[in-house]
């Protein structure tokens, strides 16, 4: 029993990795839409759009970052996003598959990202980044869990013990 229930955590975990990945390809496939247009006509068109204050510290950012952007710059951006969401999307098959390799990435790299969750929220606590923090949290607790079953051999005799319920008996 405790077997399959590691099998739909890993894979809920892998999903989540997964839908970075996606996020991650959409935004670089974004990024490269913009490469060929007039980023401070877009950058205008956004802020008329959402009807954000033309003298407002937002739409000064985004104006600011359409001067300074490049169409170089934007690919090596895509580029680097496009990584990133190669790494989440191996990163999820390992975990799809229940790999010990994957496991261990995922415990890593959530814990490598708690800083500077922990940062966004005390400078802007909203309620997005209370959910990703928490949410975080939850997959680093699991992957601990995982790891350290391992490490006290719990998690080998559930798997034996799973095994053996599931053969026929005779």
């Amino acid at each position: 029993m405790k077997q399959r229930e590691h099998k739909y955590g890993l894979r809920t975990v892998a999903t989540i990795e997964a839908a970075k990945g996606m996020l991650a390809v959409a935004v670089a496939v974004l990024l490269l839409s913009l490469a060929h247009k007039d980023l401070y006509e877009i950058a205008d068109h956004i802020t008329d759009a959402l009807h954000i204050d033309p003298d407002g510290r937002l739409s000064n950012m985004l104006f600011t970052a359409a001067d300074k952007a490049t169409e170089k710059g934007l690919w090596v951006f895509a580029f680097a996003v496009i990584a990133y969401a190669a790494v989440r999307f191996t990163e999820a098959y390992g975990l799809w598959h229940a790999r010990e390799w994957a496991e261990w990435f995922a415990l890593l790299s959530g814990a490598l990202y708690l800083p500077w969750e922990i940062i966004a929220i005390i400078h802007h606590p909203d309620w997005i980044r209370w959910g990703i923090l928490i949410i975080n949290l939850m997959i680093i607790l699991y992957m601990a869990e995982l790891r350290f079953e391992v490490f006290w051999g719990k998690r080998e005799e559930k798997v034996e013990a799973a095994q053996q319920s599931e053969k026929p008996q005779p």
